[in-house]
């Protein structure tokens, strides 16, 4: 924060004799983290819930794999992974099913959810207009297509030792390629991009890059 402080300092006294009213600047703030990761030693990521798996992209198997690298890269204790059947989403809210369901449960934590990731091709006609010295105006129409992939994940962070529900958080994320071939595993990744930087500001504080205003007078 003080260094945040001085830059914005020196950007005042550098500015202050300019003729803009008002100057934009980009600065990085340090998150709030919702949770204090550093307290607990050991990560244990569960199977996730999947409404519906596909033959050509396994998102279960997916989202294990993102996570363990992902989060690895911050989280100085222990990850494992633990196949844990669950059934329907009831589980998830029930503190006795977690409480004990793993040996030497103290100061460990699940990370678990439960997923839906979709496609679809989305069509629109759009009218081209040309105006080129001559009259009448000319117009075409055209039949334009772009594949959208929706990816909606409901993260759970649980106290291993007593169950509880220390984070919970939906996100729901999409995005279109004008590719109508666009692969579902490509995609994946440019929307869990999307969501880690979410999630990973809740509960590692990462800094965001905000826009701010230096109003002079």
């Amino acid at each position: 924060m003080k260094k945040i402080s001085i830059v914005l300092l020196l950007l005042i006294l550098y500015f202050s004799c300019a003729p803009q009213s008002y100057w934009k600047i980009r600065v990085e703030l340090p998150g709030m983290a919702a949770l204090n990761m550093k307290q607990y030693k050991k990560l244990v990521l569960t199977d996730f819930l999947v409404e519906k798996e596909t033959e050509d992209f396994k998102l279960k198997k997916e989202l294990l794999d993102y996570f363990s690298l992902e989060i690895g890269n911050q989280f100085k204790g222990k990850i494992t992974s633990e196949q844990i059947s669950l059934e329907k989403k009831d589980f998830f809210q029930n503190q006795d099913f977690w409480k004990g369901l793993i040996p030497d449960s103290a100061e460990t934590l699940f990370l678990t959810g439960h997923a839906r990731y979709s496609q679809e091709i989305r069509k629109a006609i759009l009218e081209k207009t040309s105006e080129r010295y001559q009259e009448p105006v000319s117009s075409a129409k055209g039949l334009a297509q772009r594949k959208f992939f929706t990816l909606a994940l409901t993260l759970y962070i649980i106290d291993a030792e007593t169950g509880e529900i220390l984070y919970e958080r939906n996100f729901k994320e999409s995005k279109g390629y004008p590719n109508p071939k666009q692969t579902a595993n490509f995609a994946f990744f440019d929307l869990m991009q999307l969501i880690k930087a979410k999630f990973f500001r809740n509960i590692f504080g990462d800094e965001t890059l905000q826009q701010r205003y230096l109003v002079f007078d």
